[in-house]
């Protein structure tokens, strides 16, 4: 199955954005975390489907501070977890801001659930593919 399929999967589960990076990121890495997945949820829609920011940008940081953010309160964040972090929500607002005039859930759907369905699953597998991209690249995948 690839990616787009997966995540078209997910949603046919009631899963929604950020969930649904949360669970694409355990699944590579081949963990089971149900508590992540529903604390994500929060961040759907715009957290708390207020239609604000959109959860693909939230998710997406989520999901790359997973694998480099700080550990313990012995321990470091990741050297790189600041500038990936950084990278990351660039090239998400410059993408949202060309495609769809912003990266709030409300810019990007035009208030308009049917849009959700419609633009959301690409939205999600464009951003998995891009944190993927970077965390390889950083050598943290």
């Amino acid at each position: 199955m690839d990616l787009f399929d997966r995540v078209l999967a997910l949603s046919r589960y009631g899963y929604f954005c950020s969930q649904i990076l949360a669970i694409l990121a355990l699944e590579t890495v081949g963990e089971d975390d149900p508590g992540l997945v529903k604390a994500m949820g929060g961040l759907n829609g715009g957290v708390g489907f207020s239609g604000g920011c959109c959860g693909c940008l939230s998710g997406g940081a989520c999901l790359i501070s997973y694998f480099t953010g700080k550990p313990g309160p012995t321990e470091a964040e990741s050297a790189g977890h600041k500038a990936l972090m950084a990278e990351f929500t660039d090239w998400f607002d410059q993408e949202m801001l060309i495609h769809y005039g912003g990266t709030d859930c409300r810019d990007i759907t035009k208030g308009n659930p049917a849009k959700r369905v419609e633009l959301c699953p690409g939205i999600i597998a464009q951003t998995y593919e891009k944190c993927m991209e970077l965390l390889s690249r950083e050598g943290m995948i």
